[in-house]
Formats: C-alpha cells, structure tokens, sequence
C-alpha cells in the first residue's frame, strides 16, 4: 500500500528527470559554457586564458559586427510587422466561410513547410537580375523594368525580408485564424446592428480580443528574426560583399572559419540577450495568470 501510494505521488516526477537533465546539460549547461568561454582568448580550441571583456570589446570594433546588428534591425522590424498584417489579413479572409477553405489554408500554409534554405534558394531565383520575375516582366514586353534588389547593397536585406515574410505569413494565419474562430459571434453581430464598419470591430475590438494569439505570433517571429542564418546563406551569402551579413552568420564564420571561438562566443552571448529580454516578460505574465487563475480556482 505504501509502496503504491509512493509511487502514485512521485511516478510524475521521475518521467521528468530526462527532460530536466536534457534542459540542464544542453541548454543552460550550453549557455554557461559559452558564456565562459566568451572571457577567455580561445582560437581554434577552448582555453582557460581569461582576458576579461576583451572579447566583447573587439566585437564591438568591428564593423562587420556593427553592420550585422544593423541588417538585424531592419529585418526584424520589416519582417515581424509584414508577417502581422499579412497574417492577418489572411486569417480575417479565411474567417468569411469562403469557399474551398481547406485548399486556402493549405495553399497559405503550405510555405511554412519548406526548409529556410529551399526558400532561399528558390527567391534567389525569382530575383536574380535577367531571370526569374524581371525577366518574366520584360518577355510580357517591358523592356525597361528592373528588379535588381539582391544585388544592390542598399536593398538586399529586404530582398531576404520578401522571401521569409512569404514562408511565415502561413504560420501567422493559423495562429490568427485559431484565435478568431475563439470569439463569440455574437459579437459580430452585436457589432452590425449598431452600425459599426467592419474594419472598426476588426480594428478595436477583434485585436484587443486576439492579445494571447498576439503575443504568442510576435514570440515567435521575434526568435526567427534572431536565428536568421539559413535565408541569408542561401540567397546571399551575406553578400553583395557584406552588405547582408546578419549576427548568426557572422557567428557561425568566426566559430567554423576563421577558428575564433572566443569572438565568434561574445557574439552569441549578445545574442542571447535580447532572446531573454522578450521571453522572461512572457513568461512572468503566464506564470502571473496561472497564478491568478488557480487562486480563482
């Protein structure tokens, strides 16, 4: 009986020992050890020689660096906002009971399916100057249009914005969708019979209505646009030059190329800053609401 009950109140706990030791050996263990590793002069093999905030000193002198967290900004800002409207729109569009929704959500979605790099490559075509649409353009006889983005230097980074904003918009919309199809429709109607114009109840009350979906969508953008590597390498290179080098591949360089694990180690420690600067207001505002919600209880 004892045995039973023992069991009974410790089984639940002993099914999480492997997740809590792949948490705590992978990841926080991982982090640690960058983290240390990012103070000390290691090249090509980890060394205990610590130098302080050398490392972090020399990341910040350099251009490459600079320019890299610049290209992230834009992105991001491009990125997370085109991926909100777009997504959007789209779950509003499907939310009408329009016909052969399924097919719809399938088609929206199916982008996200497809691995970065197969995106990449595949928009590297559709922008190459000469081919792809500004060649389609000119054989429908304009022969004057241009649409040469991916090499131009000014204009790169967005050439990556179009291609990923396309991958992901699926993924908004369903997250979108999910949330409006939680609404009463009551409300809708509610909302007609007063006279209010549908972009109105869209607008102030459906999105104040759709916070949680909201948060959950910018998250995860939010982690996308710091872990940008595969679109850049597969469209760009980084190039022209290095015009749209982002943080990630400048890590991943300096870690498997040029042997500088120390830099390439700052690097991602700075990295991971903003990372715990969205996700641990997330996680006290859940972890508040489950609190609150269980003393309701």
């Amino acid at each position: 009986m004892l045995a039973q009950r023992l069991h009974v109140r410790f089984a639940p706990h002993l099914a999480l020992v492997p997740m809590a030791l792949v948490v705590l050996g992978a990841y926080i263990g991982g982090a640690l050890w960058t983290l240390r590793t990012s103070f000390t002069a290691s090249r090509t093999f980890p060394s205990d020689n610590f130098i302080g905030a050398a490392q972090y000193v020399r990341l910040f002198d350099n251009e490459r660096w600079l320019l890299s967290l610049h290209n992230l900004a834009v992105y991001g800002v491009a990125f997370i906002l085109a991926c909100m409207v777009i997504g959007f729109l789209l779950a509003v569009f499907i939310d009408q009971n329009v016909k052969g929704e399924g097919v719809l959500r399938t088609v929206f979605l199916y982008p996200y399916a497809m691995s970065f790099i197969a995106t990449g490559l595949v928009w590297q075509w559709l922008l190459a100057p000469g081919s792809g649409i500004e060649g389609a353009v000119r054989q429908m006889g304009f022969d004057g249009f241009s649409f040469d983005w991916i090499v131009h230097q000014d204009l790169v980074i967005y050439t990556v914005v179009i291609a990923t904003v396309w991958q992901a918009s699926g993924l908004v919309m369903a997250l979108m969708l999910a949330g409006l199809r939680g609404i009463d429709p009551e409300i809708y109607k509610a909302a007609r019979l007063d006279g209010i114009p549908a972009w109105r109840v869209y607008l102030q009350i459906v999105l104040p209505m759709l916070g949680p979906s909201v948060a959950t969508v910018f998250l995860l953008l939010s982690t996308a646009v710091v872990k940008l590597f595969d679109a850049v390498v597969a469209m760009t290179q980084g190039g022209p030059g290095i015009a749209s080098e982002v943080p990630a591949k400048f890590i991943m360089d300096h870690l498997f190329l040029r042997s500088n694990i120390g830099l390439a180690s700052a690097g991602a420690v700075t990295l991971l800053i903003p990372v715990l600067a969205l996700l641990a207001p997330y996680a006290y505002a859940r972890s508040r609401r489950a609190r609150l919600a269980g003393g309701h209880a």
